[in-house]
């Protein structure tokens, strides 16, 4: 399960997406989790998901990448299902048997909210992390909330906590894979005993964990310093992000979505 998690990864490549201006693909970004997060009709819920194949088309992200992104959040997925399926009430009862309950209603509801969830993950690990590399975040993420410099917010130091945070991700699950095969090689087991037992197996890796975390922080900010790093005022860039014509027409072809998904909403059809 270690090894699933993708998040914070990025993957080369010359499509559409990795080409895309970072300003404009987190503007992007936004309008896709409004449209994700708006669809209330089945209609307006399959245009959603043509949306997110065609993202993950542009990107040519190997669909077992984009399975393992999935993967850890499986529990919360059978979850979020189960509480919709069972509790959810409606009008047409498919089932009822002693004390369960299960309506078609629910039965929509737990796999739209299902699929919600996926086109979540899926979309925004696709369109920042998976083909953005972590300096272009930085500067889209800084120039898309340089508006805020004039309130006094720490802009470029909030940005550069975020791409720190994201690009650390893969680097403490590699550690973390180490450290449960280096406990498993003196004998510690983590898939045996009570409930009691398996948490206290944890503890010989999480202080390892933390204090390699503390150390690498440590490490980043020496690292820093030694470059004579003061924050973002004066701060110049080697490479200057230039907006191209297919940006502007991949903005409007989103937004023209977006606004497609709300005027959907108000045409149903029979689910089942």
């Amino acid at each position: 399960m270690i090894k699933d998690i993708t998040i914070g990864q990025f993957f080369p490549g010359d499509t559409l997406l990795h080409r895309t201006d970072p300003r404009f693909k987190i503007i992007i970004l936004i309008t896709f989790l409004t449209s994700v997060l708006a669809a209330k009709s089945t209609v307006a819920f399959m245009a959603v998901l043509c949306s997110t194949l065609i993202l993950l088309v542009l990107s040519e992200i190997n669909l077992r990448i984009l399975l393992k992104s999935v993967k850890p959040l499986l529990f919360i997925l059978i979850f979020t299902a189960v509480i919709n399926l069972f509790f959810v009430k409606g009008e047409s009862m498919l089932l009822h048997w002693h004390f369960i309950k299960i309506y078609k209603e629910g039965i929509v509801n737990a796999v739209m909210m299902v699929l919600r969830l996926v086109c979540l993950v899926v979309g925004t690990s696709v369109l920042l992390s998976y083909t953005t590399s972590p300096l272009d975040m930085t500067d889209g993420l800084e120039r898309v909330l340089s508006p805020l410099k004039y309130i006094k917010v720490p802009v470029h130091e909030f940005s550069m906590m975020m791409t720190i945070a994201l690009r650390f991700i893969p680097t403490l699950v590699e550690e973390t894979d180490k450290i449960i095969s280096a406990q498993k090689a003196r004998g510690v087991s983590f898939d045996t005993g009570g409930l009691l037992k398996r948490v206290r197996a944890l503890i010989p890796i999480l202080i390892p964990l933390f204090y390699s975390a503390i150390r690498r922080a440590y490490e980043l900010a020496e690292a820093m310093e030694c470059r004579l790093y003061r924050g973002g005022e004066g701060r110049t860039r080697m490479k200057v992000p230039h907006v191209k014509g297919s940006d502007y027409i991949f903005l409007f072809v989103m937004l023209a979505v977006c606004v497609g998904i709300f005027l959907l909403n108000s045409y149903e059809v029979p689910f089942i």
